[in-house]
């Protein structure tokens, strides 16, 4: 006989968009919910995110007058990510395709208000099933004061209606005329927010807010700095938790099942070490440290791509956090180098590309520290956010090194000034003929997406014209990609390949449906927000809810 502190039917822990959708998915099958978080922001990486979901197939798509389908995406997905066993199944790839159209339209019914990104290409919109836009979509920005006091232990930053569909012409706002007209347009709707006296929050920070809403409208309690700490077993069955709270451990009995969607591990330096070889350069917040996983493991659970994460090219600031670069690095008048001054990548490809570009890099050559080099129109022309932190700041900390000329930049840095000379000139020289010939920088719809539509490649812009610019990089992370294997419930396997009944994970606390790779925007977000749907659906099933 167990001796239980409190019961519910479903327990979640976490808050971001894998542990929301669950919550909320089981709410409103009736089920008595209980979220723990164990900070004291709720949101997770999903709130400092971009927001972004891909979401294939969804029910607006011909609105967009885009064709697709679930064969169509499931080719597209069997081209890019492979064969990379158990974590990306068929079975996990067909849930979350089919997974789609039901979280879209419930949680449209719920209040959620879509936003479509006609667009935003997938990443590798050139491969057999690939679309140059539509798949991607987010919410519309989100009025926090819905949410009274909560929105103080909000972890979203972004005090403003922006969405990621606005970043790709923002970014360019002053050097052409669609970038003026969207800035109009995005200042047009701040005012109107602030008009109506609303407090409206875009990109992750609008995502989880509307989640959040959601949630407490259905009922769902949240408790903040209310870690789990174990689950309980009867038998070989998952029938409760324990949780730390202020007054020390309880135990909570689940009728339906516990979901761990804690987020990953990118903030446990000890396990990035051990699995990546690096302590990592995350963009990730607190409380990302493998503390789901571990219950999990400890439940008997198996693991998979644990040496992998949603790498991508991050500057160094000042205070030691890395910060995402996004179209710094895919805007024209710019490259990559490594420390012998050489190209190594497409600088416009797909984040995780470019992160696993520079790890593989460095086997060979010294690149972990790579270096962004800029010029003259590059500064003038593009938004940078990390320029925005302020130039002497990062100068001062060796984040940003500039220089009159190629040489001195060079002699600042410790390259070999042939070697740099050299790699600059068979650059420019692409950039006249606009064919990058040695890594097709600026082949593709999603190469071009950020860029100059006006230059004969809108990503290839040659360097030279200083002052030059270096910006310090390395392989940053929007979070980790290993974790327990799941099958298409959600429901988390043992190291048999059997499912732990009574227990389910999504979200980066799983090993991702997507392998190794990174098909689109929002290729976290949304297997996260689709799997934690699909989870509590199916623990409804393991409890009658007529009493509810």
């Amino acid at each position: 006989m167990q001796e239980w502190d409190e019961e519910v039917d479903l327990l979640v822990a976490g808050s971001g968009a894998a542990a929301l959708s669950a919550a909320i998915a089981g709410a409103d099958e009736g089920l008595q919910v209980l979220v723990v978080e164990s900070t004291d922001k709720w949101g997770g990486t999903t709130a400092i995110s971009g927001g972004g979901l891909w979401m294939p197939n969804h029910p607006d798509m011909e609105k967009l007058g885009k064709q697709d389908s679930p064969e169509k995406t499931l080719e597209y997905m069997d081209v890019t990510i492979g064969d990379v066993g158990p974590a990306s199944s068929t079975a996990r790839r067909e849930a979350y395709v089919h997974g789609v159209t039901a979280v879209y339209n419930e949680w449209r019914r719920l209040g959620i208000t879509w936003a479509l990104s006609a667009d935003y290409p997938d990443y590798y919109p050139d491969k057999p099933g690939g679309m140059d836009g539509g798949r991607a979509i987010e919410t519309e920005p989100f009025d926090a004061k819905r949410l009274g006091s909560w929105h103080d232990s909000s972890r979203a930053m972004l005090p403003a209606p922006l969405k990621t569909d606005d970043v790709w012409l923002l970014t360019r706002a002053w050097s052409s005329a669609s970038g003026f007209r969207r800035g109009a347009q995005f200042v047009g709707r701040t005012l109107k927010g602030v008009a109506t006296g609303k407090k409206l929050y875009g990109l992750g920070g609008a995502y989880a807010g509307h989640l959040m809403a959601t949630a407490k409208k259905l009922g769902v309690e949240v408790r903040l700095r209310t870690p789990i700490v174990s689950v309980i077993k009867d038998g070989d069955v998952v029938v409760g938790a324990e949780i730390r709270t202020p007054g020390g451990i309880k135990r909570v009995h689940t009728r339906a099942g516990v979901m761990l969607g804690t987020g990953g591990f990118a903030r446990n330096k000890e396990w990035r070490k051990e699995h990546h070889g690096i302590e990592g350069y995350t963009s990730a917040p607190e409380g990302d440290d493998g503390s789901g996983i571990q219950v999990g493991i400890d439940a008997g659970a198996d693991v998979a791509l644990m040496d992998d994460a949603w790498w991508g090219a991050s500057i160094m600031m000042p205070d030691g956090e890395a910060q995402f670069s996004v179209n710094e690095r895919s805007d024209p008048y710019s490259i990559i180098v490594d420390q012998s001054g050489q190209r190594f990548c497409n600088e416009s490809a797909s984040y995780i590309d470019v992160g696993h570009a520079i790890l593989e890099r460095d086997k060979t050559v010294p690149a972990i520290h790579s270096w962004m080099l800029t010029e003259r129109r590059h500064h003038r022309k593009f938004l940078n956010n990390a320029a925005l932190q302020g130039l002497n700041k990062l100068k001062k900390a060796g984040s940003v090194v500039e220089a009159d000329t190629l040489e001195d930049l060079a002699a600042k840095l410790g390259m070999d000034e042939d070697v740099l000379l050299a790699t600059v000139a068979r650059f420019n020289g692409f950039c006249r003929t606009g064919v990058d010939e040695d890594f097709d920088r600026g082949r593709t719809a999603y190469d071009n997406y950020y860029g100059d539509p006006s230059l004969k490649n809108p990503n290839l812009g040659p360097l030279e014209k200083g002052p030059f610019r270096a910006f310090k990089i390395v392989p940053g992370d929007l979070g980790t990609k290993g974790g327990l294997l799941t099958d298409e419930h959600a429901r988390v396997l043992d190291t048999a390949g059997t499912p732990i009944e009574g227990l389910y994970a999504a979200g980066n606390t799983t090993a991702s449906v997507m392998g190794r790779t990174y098909p689109g925007a929002g290729s976290t977000i949304g297997p996260a927000t689709v799997f934690g749907f699909l989870g509590a659906k199916h623990a409804a099933t393991r409890i009658s809810t007529s009493a509810h």
